[in-house]
């Protein structure tokens, strides 16, 4: 699927029985993973819930396109990290912390690398964090987890609402199927940075204007105010980008 708002879903801790499935070291004696969404009658349910819950420390995790050749070098120093690097290798079945490392890049961007890649390097970094002096201290005051996206997965993992290795077969299937449609179409992305959704929406409808209608574009991702992921065709993509300079927008590929 699409890139969904981090605001969608929402990992929240509370003290609960422990969690036996995780293989990461627990950050935390016990938690409780629950899933809300925004605008729902659950997410109303559970602010009610959690009406006397103050939360003081949060790890947020990132999605797709957080990716860089080199992320992951960290690891390679602490064994903790090192260890869910070899344990992905299990499951994937290649050397992914040598792609994290030394690319190639056009590789580490495909949808099918990206995700796990970005699952593993996040719980690599709590675990190289762990390592770090009151870094344990600094995890055990983590008292609520959310993730953008892809990053949900790691948000839940973290959390310990499914082991490591189950998380990364979970997003392992999912960069499958998106990079399976993404292959299905010659399609694009981008997000449009700068402008509201109205402008966005507009930006779009100019670029539409100059396309054929299978390479119309649209909103794809509301993701934070100031900050639209716009996919289609590819020449609607190009047309977008080529009218964002008149609309004072930036653009990210």
């Amino acid at each position: 699927r699409s890139d969904s708002p981090m605001a969608s879903t929402l990992a929240l801790l509370r003290p609960s029985a422990p969690s036996p499935a995780t293989n990461l070291r627990a950050p935390f004696r016990s938690r409780v993973s629950t899933r809300v969404s925004v605008g729902s009658a659950v997410a109303a349910g559970a602010d009610t819930l959690f009406a006397d819950y103050k939360p003081t420390t949060a790890f947020l995790f990132p999605g797709q396109g957080a990716q860089a050749v080199g992320m992951g070098k960290e690891a390679l120093n602490v064994r903790a990290a090192a260890e869910l690097f070899d344990k992905a290798n299990d499951i994937l079945g290649y050397d992914l912390l040598n792609l994290c490392i030394d690319g190639p890049k056009e590789k580490l961007n495909s949808t099918v690398i990206s995700q796990p890649a970005i699952y593993v390097t996040s719980l690599a970094a709590v675990e190289v964090l762990r390592a770090r002096e009151e870094g344990q201290s600094v995890i055990n005051s983590v008292d609520v987890t959310c993730g953008l996206s892809l990053g949900e997965y790691t948000a839940l993992a973290f959390a310990g609402a499914f082991s490591f290795e189950d998380g990364l077969k979970l997003v392992k299937l999912r960069g499958e199927a998106m990079q399976d449609a993404s292959d299905a179409a010659n399609s694009a992305m981008v997000s449009v940075i700068g402008l509201d959704s109205e402008k966005v929406q507009q930006l779009c409808d100019a670029a539409n204007e100059d396309v054929d209608e299978k390479e119309r574009v649209q909103i794809a991702n509301f993701l934070c105010p100031g900050n639209y992921a716009v996919s289609g065709g590819v020449k609607g993509i190009e047309a977008v980008e080529a009218k964002a300079k008149s609309f004072k927008a930036r653009m990210t590929v």
